[in-house]
């Protein structure tokens, strides 16, 4: 039986642990073959800051009782927790036939759709990967490849507790401000933001 790749597989994982989700993330990225079919992993996690590899740590500019884990995907300093939707994107490039800045483009492409069917319009920043509202970062981006397949994904502030921002410099910008889908007069849920945010997904990536 032939495989189907036109999309994703979607596994919805709730509220998990950060460190435990990487490891299963490349655990998944080191074992697929050709004929894995991708998958997207819609969560949300506890409170966490997760260090990008080249990462600098005086992007922590205040101290903290929150967890900082370093991890392997690009970028600097962000923030996790309840009510940020994260979706992973474990995706075959090679089957895929375009690179890992198409793969960035479609993903932030997919956020600027579902904003903008919502009545709120996001754009991207040159040099800094994510979506922006009025120079706001309401979502940030941080991928992997490994043997021409990707882990980690995009995180996409919905409704949660952004003062935890305030203690680093988000993505490695000194001053940058950060929003939320709620603040910007957007009821959904996290959970049905999730559910809109892969459909999106699955529209930009496999297009």
């Amino acid at each position: 039986m032939e495989s189907d790749f036109s999309q994703a597989v979607v596994r919805h994982l709730g509220l998990v642990e950060y460190e435990p989700t990487w490891r299963a993330m490349q655990a998944f990225t080191a074992q697929r073959s050709p004929d894995t079919p991708d998958e997207i992993w819609l969560l949300e996690h506890p409170p966490v800051y997760t260090q990008g590899q080249a990462g600098k740590p005086e992007h922590l500019i205040a101290a903290t009782d929150i967890p900082v884990i370093p991890i392997d995907r690009g970028g600097q300093i962000t923030y996790h927790g309840p009510g940020q939707v994260v979706a992973y994107v474990l995706v075959d490039l090679r089957r895929r036939g375009y690179g890992i800045r198409e793969l960035v483009t479609r993903m932030e492409q997919a956020v600027i759709d579902l904003l903008a069917a919502q009545g709120v319009t996001a754009t991207r920043q040159a040099g800094a990967p994510g979506v922006y509202v009025e120079g706001a970062k309401i979502a940030a981006l941080g991928l992997r490849v490994k043997h021409g397949c990707t882990y980690h994904g995009l995180a996409l502030n919905v409704d949660m507790d952004l003062r935890p921002f305030a203690a680093i410099n988000p993505c490695g910008y000194a001053g940058m401000r950060v929003t939320q889908a709620r603040d910007l007069g957007i009821p959904e849920t996290p959970q049905a933001q999730g559910l809109t945010l892969v459909s999106r997904l699955q529209e930009s990536i496999y297009s």
